[in-house]
């Protein structure tokens, strides 16, 4: 695994060096889905400093194991409104914010009326399939909008999956632009959150700060337990 995140790394380096970047604006998210929790520690004694997981009942136990480690934790999958309070104990960053319903799981209630801030990125559906997780991109601005109404998230920016059938530089372009109009709402919120084991160079091309990385670094995925 030692190789495999070195070569990532000096991968992601050349693709910045290729798109007049620094690989210092880029934050590296090593996605570990059902890999153990001895598997991070790994990571971490490498030097990695950000994980992503896809499952609240995994995360949260690996968050709890490995509670001793410096470690970011992002949900980076599908969430859950009923599980959003769950998961802020333990994640510093959700980057799946598509539904009003989980954005408003994390405002004030009676029973919290002051729960902590979280980061948050809204995840934008770069396809013509409504079932796929992520926004409309003509919703963005509403979203965006209801995310900034909590007073409880601090939207980081926009985060999306490239489409299967399309070339992924095309589509991530285009979430450059939805970027953009995000920017022109909240200013601070710049970052975007694209490219994964396969497309990372093409998403750097188009201004991802944030890169999710699965297998390229862990190597195959475990069966679902």
């Amino acid at each position: 695994m030692e190789a495999r995140l070195a070569s990532v790394r000096s991968g992601i380096a050349d693709a910045a060096r290729v798109a007049g970047r620094s690989p210092d604006e880029l934050t590296l998210i090593v996605v570990t889905k059902y890999h153990p929790a001895s598997l991070v520690r790994e990571l971490a004694a490498l030097g990695v400093t950000d994980v992503g997981e896809n499952r609240h009942q995994e995360a949260q136990a690996k968050a709890a194991e490995l509670a001793d480690l410096p470690l970011t934790w992002h949900f980076v999958g599908q969430l859950q409104s009923k599980k959003a309070r769950q998961v802020r104990r333990y994640a510093h960053v959700v980057q799946s914010l598509d539904r009003d319903s989980v954005v408003d799981a994390f405002a004030p209630t009676d029973a919290e009326p002051e729960p902590p801030v979280i980061d948050g990125f809204v995840q934008v559906n770069l396809t013509d399939d409504p079932e796929r997780g992520g926004v409309r991109p003509d919703a963005v601005e509403a979203m965006v909008d209801r995310v900034l109404g909590t007073g409880t998230i601090r939207l980081r920016g926009v985060m999306a999956v490239a489409p299967l059938d399309e070339e992924p530089r095309a589509a991530f372009a285009r979430l450059r632009g939805i970027s953009e109009r995000v920017v022109s709402l909240a200013p601070g919120a710049t970052d975007i959150s694209a490219g994964m084991s396969g497309d990372y160079a093409e998403a750097i091309a188009e201004g991802a700060t944030h890169l999710r990385i699965g297998t390229a670094i862990t190597g195959k995925r475990p069966d679902a337990p």
